[in-house]
């Protein structure tokens, strides 16, 4: 009930905005009087555009319901009675509400949650004794409430005037037509005798002068009323451009862009209430300042005056229309009748003609299916959006290359275009907005390179830019930032890159030895360096060694990352280092430089060629491959001569709760296939490569020796050392000796010993 209790605590405008939550659909005493109850449900766990999930939202409606109608049962005395009822039509009304639409219910509670939870922290932060100041962000949104506050007072000043106005106006031709009345009656006395025509002559025309002299001064005034409006009005407008401005182009666009960085991994970019609450406060003064201009014009024409005020309306009343137009084609709109949108892709040529408002003649760069959605409203959220549920590209139209671009750093992008009518078909708008940029691979092999063409142009790009341009090189601690936060996120670790692991990626990019951060902080990184250019001596760059890490270590290393026990970004030269000041048996693990998503273990032992002697070993690097036929942690367990992880952690204690558990006994005369991780024995003091019998460790069971392959004819014999030139085991040589003893292991017990003491 935490979040409901702050919530109550809530002052000033927060107040108004929780209070404004509640109403009809939800009411505020459900609330209040089920807020544990409310605040203990998994809401975030149904998703709302999975209409499958609707048996869960029914069955929370069911609940909310019994629960309301078990507080109602639970009321006494006489303001209890009263309460009885009230809750007892709440279910009652929910239930009519919800039944045959639980997932609308779902949605109004989630956005009544985030809300509060909103507004608790903002209230929160705003209070925090900091220097006793809010923070920027508190007091930018205090400031455009505060422009929102006066141009109410403004809207409603001009009000006041306008009926001001037309009240004199009225009274006005009031007057003026009693004067054309008194003349009326002049002209009739011609008729009359000349002694009843002087007797009564001068008396009308004292009046008519008195009239006409009322009216000339009146006209004035009303000239005056009609431009002091105006110059309000000019006012009024001009608040409302730079309000406007703030939170299309500045708000906005930092959404946009914070939605852009959430494609990189960044933090979510936040929920749209605030955005468009503020731009329903902004249609909502724009459409009555509209109205009051629609007005003051309706008023000229009634009553011609002549004066400058037909060319200030019709100047007033373009600036208000540009106006609406700007806000209606940067956001949505609610109407009643919600809008059709059509999803379509174009390309990065077409993009920049669209925003020049160059004529496209309706061009695409390829054909999408099901690309037509109607738009829905959610009443409880005030929220219009449409669902591309079943959108897939069907054929892709790509453009002349420009010089080394590859297919995979051609950038697309889905234009959404609408059209509605506002204010009763009286202005129809066009609505057209575009998507982050997109690559369109055919094949698997192109993911990698198209995830850099993203993330470069998510991490680089600047706001308002000309579609798709980006920056051709950045500054390394940049690149750092968005190549961290990538990692984080698909990792889904809290642990990124140290400064250490960036000063590793640092050197591997630019072919440098210094271990100083501060000698790269101002190196600067190219695209071509980034994902276009080889690494020295390698067959692949440096984003798709580094895509390959980042896959490797979501797919099969993420907790092991997440414990510190892989180290990762360290060289072999620098794996040796570390280890020769180590015990025997201890290692380390680290990323292969050699090779895209491979980890390799690097150890310390005896030489066996040469006595009193220690090296380094390291194992041929594992890979996804591996990884999906015996895990890293059961891997370390079978090679025994494994003892600490550097610095000097037992392995058992880092690595032993991933290990997968004993196979169980033998059953109707069968063994279990296991597969072991298996190595030459490489500490045997005289090895003899050339006997055709070497010796090997079974890992898995005992440090000991086991038998000469012969004996039991479980392991090949092999005339070639396991050993590279470098000291790095073969894997694929052990593991076929692994998957050998599975075949054997897969036959019968009575068969398979049977004939061996035959």
């Amino acid at each position: 009930m935490a979040v409901w209790i702050q919530a109550q605590q809530l002052q000033g405008d927060a107040l108004h905005q929780m209070q404004s939550l509640y109403g009809q659909h939800f009411p505020i005493e459900v609330r209040h009087y089920l807020s544990q109850w409310i605040e203990g449900q998994l809401w975030d766990a149904i998703d709302l555009e999975n209409p499958a999930e609707e048996f869960k939202a029914k069955r929370l409606l069911e609940s909310l319901i019994q629960e309301l109608q078990n507080k109602a049962e639970h009321q006494v005395g006489e303001d209890g009675f009263l309460l009885k009822i009230k809750l007892g039509h709440y279910a009652s009304q929910l239930k009519s509400t919800y039944d045959r639409c639980p997932l609308e219910l779902v949605r109004c509670i989630k956005h009544i949650l985030y809300t509060e939870q909103r507004l608790v922290r903002e209230a929160t932060n705003s209070s925090s004794p900091v220097g006793g100041m809010m923070d920027s962000m508190s007091q930018k949104y205090q400031q455009i409430n505060q422009a929102f506050e006066e141009l109410r007072l403004l809207t409603q000043d001009t009000e006041n005037d306008l009926r001001k106005l037309q009240h004199n106006q009225e009274y006005f031709i009031i007057q003026y037509q009693e004067s054309l009345r008194i003349q009326a009656q002049l002209t009739s006395m011609s008729t009359l005798p000349p002694a009843d025509r002087q007797l009564r002559e001068p008396a009308l025309l004292n009046k008519r002068a008195t009239v006409e002299a009322w009216l000339t001064r009146e006209a004035n005034t009303l000239q005056k009323y009609r431009l002091d409006l105006a110059e309000k009005h000019q006012k009024t407008l001009q608040l409302l451009r730079k309000q406007q401005t703030i939170i299309l182009d500045d708000e906005l666009i930092q959404w946009k862009r914070r939605q852009q960085l959430a494609g990189n991994g960044g933090p979510p970019e936040g929920g749209l209430d605030i955005l468009q609450s503020w731009c329903e406060k902004l249609a909502e003064t724009i459409w009555q300042n509209r109205q009051q201009i629609r007005r003051a014009e309706h008023l000229r024409q009634q009553l011609p005056i002549p004066g400058p005020i037909e060319e200030l309306l019709n100047e007033l009343s373009s600036t208000i229309t540009d106006i609406i137009s700007a806000l209606v084609t940067s956001t949505f709109i609610i109407e009643k009748q919600p809008p059709q949108v059509k999803a379509t892709i174009i390309s990065e040529q077409q993009a920049k003609a669209l925003l020049k408002n160059e004529n496209t003649r309706n061009d695409s760069s390829g054909e999408i299916l099901n690309n037509n959605c109607v738009m829905e409203y959610h009443q409880t959220t005030g929220t219009l959006s449409a669902h591309f549920r079943n959108m897939s590209l069907k054929r892709i139209k790509r453009s002349d290359r420009r010089g080394a671009e590859s297919v995979t750093e051609e950038k697309f992008t889905i234009l959404f275009e609408s059209q509605f009518s506002f204010g009763g078909n009286e202005l129809v708008f066009q609505v057209k907005t575009l998507s982050l940029p997109v690559v369109v691979i055919v094949h698997g092999s192109q993911d990698n390179n198209a995830t850099a063409t993203v993330l470069w142009d998510n991490a680089f790009a600047e706001p308002g830019r000309v579609p798709f341009l980006v920056p051709d090189k950045v500054l390394w601690p940049q690149l750092c930032d968005a190549i961290n936060m990538k990692y984080k996120a698909e990792v889904q670790s809290n642990r990124g890159l140290s400064e250490e692991n960036l000063v590793f990626l640092a050197q591997k990019a630019f072919s440098s030895s210094s271990n100083n951060p501060d000698d790269y902080r101002n190196m600067t990184m190219t695209w071509s360096q980034f994902n276009r250019e080889s690494l020295p001596g390698r067959n692949f760059t440096f984003w798709q060694w580094f895509d390959g890490v980042m896959e490797l270590t979501k797919k099969h290393l993420k907790p092991h990352w997440n414990d510190g026990a892989i180290l990762g970004f360290v060289n072999k030269q620098q794996a040796q280092d570390m280890l020769m000041s180590k015990p025997n048996g201890t290692f380390l693990l680290r990323f292969s430089d050699s090779e895209i998503g491979g980890i390799t273990i690097a150890w310390v032992a005896e030489n066996p060629n040469k006595a009193g002697e220690r090296m380094v070993w390291n194992l041929m690097p594992y890979t996804t491959k591996d990884f999906s036929i015996r895990s890293l942690a059961d891997r370390i367990s079978d090679l025994n001569h494994l003892l600490f992880l550097y610095p000097d952690r037992p392995k058992d204690e880092v690595f032993s709760k991933y290990y997968t558990p004993p196979l169980s006994k033998a059953v109707d005369g069968y063994v279990k296939p296991q597969i072991k991780q298996v190595v030459p024995e490489f500490t045997t003091a005289n090895p003899d490569p050339t006997s055709g019998n070497p010796t090997y460790m079974d890992h898995g069971a005992s440090p000991a020796p086991v038998s000469h392959p012969h004996t039991y004819g479980i392991f090949p014999p092999m005339s070639d050392s396991m050993l590279d030139a470098d000291g790095d085991f073969d894997l694929d040589d052990t593991m076929d000796v692994a998957r050998h003893v599975e075949e054997l292991l897969r036959r019968p017990v009575e068969s398979q010993w049977g004939g061996q003491q035959s």
